[in-house]
């Protein structure tokens, strides 16, 4: 390898979200600014909504349980 090539890794990276939340993680940036995080991403907080467009969902769980049914009675 060669030397004096690879940039710096810093284990103190201040990584800033849009919500205002602000934590250190490793990187080779000097400050890093996200948009979503894990205390503001629905899927972390329970928010998440599932979109339901032209009924998939219930179809899915109607197919899921049909073949639920096939295997138990195996």
């Amino acid at each position: 390898m060669q030397k004096n090539i690879h940039p710096k890794f810093d284990l103190r990276t201040k990584a800033a979200c849009a919500c205002g939340a602000v934590f250190e993680v490793g990187s080779t940036m000097t400050e890093i600014k996200i948009e979503i995080c894990s205390q503001c991403h629905p899927f972390y907080t329970g928010n998440e909504k599932i979109m339901d467009t032209a009924g998939r969902v219930e179809r899915f769980k109607k197919r899921h349980a049909a073949t639920a049914k096939i295997k138990a009675k195996k």
